[in-house]
């Protein structure tokens, strides 16, 4: 079994690299303030497409932005994608470890992903990136698919007083071949609002958090942090290759479900 290491510092300035580089990236979807785009995966490596959103928020700091990506009581709140999202243990100070299950658009089976996440305060940038890990008592369930994040996560960038821009980028395994209007539906619709939604989330949060254990923050102060400690030798890398895989590839769409569901996680 493979054993897990925590990113260190040249890791998330690659990945923040990853986010701003513009070379070999398709756009697929650009307007009112948010664009997405694709990337084929480089010949002789691994076959699985990488995706990268980014939307301007004005009104919305970068931290504000930050402890929304963090706070996980108030993704159920604002996410309509979600069906149980939580954190399982802490590794340190900078690293957790989580679980998210999803919603896909029907009648796709919904997906679920355990995975360490990891956050740094980059210069003036704020970095989360994550990748699938086996936990002992998470295993695959029959009820979800098992996908599988290769290396995901957001970056945010301040861009001016009480403004910021927000990208995200994953290469992200959904464990399954998919119809081609899943990836399309993705890129020209799911994501853009689901994007503008997070928008809209971020100028309510602090409101919403002052009413809600206003002070409680431990991604900013680990001290606050109720979760068990786990070692990190506890942990494997969760490779695809090891999990069942889906053939959705000819299922169609049930129109009437646009619009309520979303093909990413976090």
């Amino acid at each position: 079994m493979e054993p897990v290491q925590l990113p260190d510092e040249a890791a998330f300035r690659a990945f923040r690299a990853q986010c701003e580089a513009e070379q070999g990236w398709q756009c697929r979807y650009s307007r009112e303030g948010v664009a997405v785009w694709g990337q084929l995966p480089p010949p002789g490596t691994c076959a699985v497409h990488r995706v990268k959103c980014r939307v301007e928020m004005p009104g919305v700091t970068a931290a504000t932005v930050y402890d929304v990506l963090h706070d996980a009581d108030y993704r159920r709140k604002w996410d309509p994608n979600v069906i149980e999202t939580h954190d399982i243990a802490r590794i340190s100070d900078n690293a957790d470890v989580g679980y998210y299950s999803w919603k896909c658009p029907k009648p796709l089976k919904n997906r679920d992903v355990v995975t360490l996440r990891s956050w740094y305060v980059l210069d003036k940038s704020y970095v989360i990136v994550n990748f699938s890990v086996k936990h002992p008592k998470y295993p695959p369930c029959k009820d979800l698919v098992r996908a599988v994040s290769l290396w995901a996560g957001y970056l945010v960038q301040p861009t001016g007083n009480s403004s910021c821009s927000l990208t995200y980028l994953a290469q992200v395994d959904p464990k399954g071949s998919l119809p081609k209007w899943v990836v399309n539906k993705s890129s020209q619709y799911l994501a853009p609002k689901m994007l503008k939604k997070m928008h809209k989330a971020c100028l309510k949060y602090p409101t919403w958090k002052r009413e809600h254990s206003a002070h409680l923050k431990p991604w900013l102060h680990p001290e606050q942090s109720q979760l068990p400690t786990m070692a990190l030798s506890e942990l494997t890398l969760q490779h695809a290759s090891s999990l069942e895989n889906i053939d959705e590839s000819g299922l169609r769409e049930v129109q009437e479900e646009r619009g309520n569901t979303s093909g990413s996680e976090n």
